[in-house]
């Protein structure tokens, strides 16, 4: 029995080895903290009626949105074969991470808040300004298009590419948000 060697099942069906598994998965953060930094430049847009730098630094992403994204594929990657299952976890995981996130940073952060669900619009179900069911849905229908097209997407992209062209497409990107992450947390004060 080769139990060692045999890969997770979250790549099942891709001939990856553990270091592209890590740059698929490094790939997928950035995506998502992307991804949700224009998701909230559009929805201020629309609530505040004008354009809202969202994020601490200077680069176009949201911390939180990568850590969700890697989250939802990993908590609904045995689900696949059901997408209202998949649906449901995304919305309960994200729903979960949101809350507790900001829950934390409120209390133990001295009061901070990078969001507040209670000056928004459309926050029904807002649940301490930390989580509502808005969000909740909105993270559910983007666990979908997470799990059925960015992450095969991301796949077929490893699987094509060398991997110093999948180091290089995974690891710029990364590493300059690292570096605007740990200055605007670790050289600024909360």
């Amino acid at each position: 029995m080769e139990q060692k060697n045999r890969r997770p099942r979250l790549f099942e069906g891709h001939d990856f080895d553990r270091k592209t598994m890590a740059l698929v998965l490094l790939l997928l953060f950035v995506v998502g903290a992307v991804s949700g930094w224009l998701y909230e430049m559009g929805f201020y847009r629309i609530d505040l009626g004008q354009f809202v730098k969202r994020g601490h630094g200077i680069g176009p992403w949201l911390p939180i949105y990568g850590f969700g994204s890697v989250l939802i594929l990993l908590t609904t990657f045995r689900l696949r074969k059901h997408p209202l299952a998949v649906f449901g976890m995304a919305g309960l995981a994200s729903g979960v991470l949101e809350f507790g996130t900001g829950w934390v940073l409120y209390h133990f952060w001295d009061g901070l808040r990078l969001w507040d669900y209670n000056t928004e619009i459309w926050n029904w179900g807002n649940i301490g300004g930390y989580v509502c069911l808005r969000s909740v849905l909105f993270f559910a229908l983007a666990g979908l298009l997470l799990v059925y097209v960015i992450f095969p997407v991301l796949c077929n992209l490893a699987e094509r590419l060398p991997r110093w062209a999948m180091a290089i497409i995974s690891l710029v990107p990364f590493g300059l948000f690292l570096a605007d992450f740990t200055t605007g947390y670790v050289l600024k004060p909360l």
